[in-house]
């Protein structure tokens, strides 16, 4: 009878990996940024660990989104208080804060709670093509994991 190998903590390996978002659609690259993140594309993939790799996004305000989406899709927030709804379409959001379109797809792909904050902070958004993550000797996401 084969034993299953069960990953720990110490048996991570982490790699950086970084991501040009000129001209890809939104909702297709966050989902392999998701993937990888998560740790999905590892054979030792396991829910309930962080076992993902880091991701750095740039060009984040060349992202491109299909349909009509730029008019119809609108990013809402409450405060809590009356009167608090705030409403920003994506036309303006990508004028304003590109990085946070992005993260935003993302992060609403990972798990809620505590593992996916983890997650989450693995992943880095630019607008433009300066990072300052040059130590994590980042590489280029592998053309498998972006089709």
């Amino acid at each position: 009878m084969n034993k299953t190998h069960e990953v720990k903590k110490t048996d991570i390996k982490r790699q950086w990996y970084i991501v040009d978002a000129t001209d890809k659609v939104l909702g297709r690259l966050a989902t392999k940024i998701a993937t990888v993140l998560r740790g999905k594309h590892k054979v030792t993939f396991s829910p309930y660990l962080d076992n993902g790799d880091g991701v750095i996004v740039i060009n984040a305000s060349k992202i491109k989104v299909t349909g009509r989406k730029l008019n119809q899709k609108i990013y809402r927030r409450y405060s809590g208080y009356p009167g608090g709804l705030r409403e920003v379409r994506l036309e303006n959001m990508l004028d304003k804060r590109p990085a946070t379109v992005i993260r935003l797809a993302v992060e609403r792909m990972l798990p809620g709670g505590p593992l996916g904050r983890d997650m989450v902070r693995k992943l880095k958004v630019y607008a433009d093509d300066k990072y300052p993550h040059k130590a994590q000797n980042p590489i280029a996401l592998p053309d498998y994991l972006l089709k």
